[in-house]
């Protein structure tokens, strides 16, 4: 099977016809979907599978119990009306590179694994890389016993909802321990590679990055007959907390994003009790992010006080500085380098992956695809074909330096 005809099987799920993007979200319809796509694609091949204590997708050529094994693979769900290629392109290339393989008659000598992590984008339950971070020991089960979407449904629930059991996750050392390498390709989510004219790049670093949780509270009340001056409105301490968001960001080289909220008593004619926004921020080095969103606070807690407005603010989630493995990295770039003597662009990122996750436990690296206008989790995310088999190439070759004699 071909890498056009697995990403034409793959592109309709989950599709939403009033957006254009995909809800692909852990544990729905559409997650089983490409869940049972990705196991027709194992099976297809001859390839073991095997779904792991966390839910996380596995489909093995040779015997996983070898160790050193070199996995590749990414994730298929999506954030509310993404794009197609954040996630998907890196399992339907990890397949499309095997298949590549098998054509040029490569030898394997080590055992070679495809996964699809579980839950990566968060969208759901408001965590990213769930499945990972399980798998890593990097989230414990009770917190992820907590884990509630906005329906309050809870993450066994939803898991068992599915046909999978929640008590069985937790930390997997056992399957990391097996583990040599893990390589994931990825659309790249920015414009470096289309400025740079490559179409393929080797990740350096992932920047650190977190969500913070914003909550203002006021008093609700009528908005036709309460003064101005009598009213303690939520509303304008979180705009202007947006607006110095943006202000800090600027004024740092760093990014600040609040693109979620939520809003009590969410009525047109009522004054808001609460207003609740979510933070995502984002910097190349600790010490501006630290500066980014403690200056961010501190100008929320001044406005909250001028409103007469109570300001919590809540760290859900948090990924420091991510290097890849040097050793790794540099492994790849001589591969790719080799037979054509240029030199790969290695290159940094403020999007979390779940080869960040892993890279504490195992060596991790990362390829890029080029995306030629930089958009990514909109529908409006691209990739053009010659770029992306340029990409799952690229990926074959990796594989087979660390994979095959």
């Amino acid at each position: 099977m071909t890498f056009h005809s697995m990403w034409a099987e793959l592109l309709p799920i989950g599709r939403s016809s009033a957006s254009g993007g995909y809800r692909r979200y852990a544990w729905t319809g559409a997650d089983a979907e490409c869940r049972l796509w990705f196991k027709e694609q194992a099976e297809a091949r001859g390839l073991g599978y095997e779904v792991d204590r966390n839910g996380n997708q596995w489909a093995w050529l040779g015997d996983p119990s070898a160790g050193d094994a070199v996995v590749t693979g990414s994730h298929l769900d999506s954030v509310p009306d993404g794009g197609a290629f954040d996630g998907p392109l890196g399992v339907v290339s990890s397949f499309a590179a095997l298949d590549e393989l098998r054509g040029r008659n490569a030898r394997f000598t080590k055992p070679l694994a495809v996964v699809n992590f579980g839950d990566e984008e968060g969208a759901r339950f408001g965590l990213a890389c769930v499945g990972s971070r399980l798998t890593a020991g990097q989230l414990t089960v009770e917190a992820a016993h907590r884990l509630t979407d906005g329906d309050g449904v809870t993450l066994p629930r939803a898991m068992e909802a599915a046909g999978y059991d929640p008590e069985a996750i937790g930390p997997d050392p056992e399957r990391l321990g097996r583990i040599g390498a893990f390589v994931e390709l990825h659309v790249e989510q920015g414009r470096a590679l289309d400025l740079s004219g490559d179409r393929v790049g080797i990740a350096s670093a992932i920047w650190p990055h977190g969500r913070w949780r914003f909550d203002f509270r006021g008093e609700a009340n009528h908005a036709g007959t309460t003064r101005l001056a009598d009213r303690r409105d939520p509303m304008l301490s979180y705009a202007e907390t947006v607006l110095a968001a943006r202000r800090e960001a600027e004024l740092a080289g760093a990014v600040a994003t609040f693109g979620k909220i939520a809003v009590e008593p969410n009525g047109v004619n009522a004054i808001p009790s609460l207003v609740r926004g979510w933070l995502d921020s984002r910097a190349a080095d600790q010490e501006t992010l630290d500066t980014v969103v403690g200056g961010i606070e501190k100008a929320a807690r001044a406005y909250a006080d001028t409103h007469g407005i109570d300001l919590d603010v809540v760290r859900e989630s948090f990924t420091p500085v991510v290097e890849f493995d040097h050793a790794l990295r540099d492994e790849l770039g001589r591969i790719l380098g080799r037979d054509t003597g240029l030199t790969v662009p290695v290159l940094g990122t403020g999007a979390g992956h779940d080869a960040g996750i892993l890279s504490g436990s195992i060596p991790t690296a990362m390829l890029f695809v080029r995306n030629p206008t930089g958009v990514s989790h909109s529908p409006a995310e691209s990739a053009a074909e010659d770029d992306c088999v340029a990409g799952v190439r690229a990926l074959a070759d990796v594989l087979e330096g660390l994979a095959c004699t």
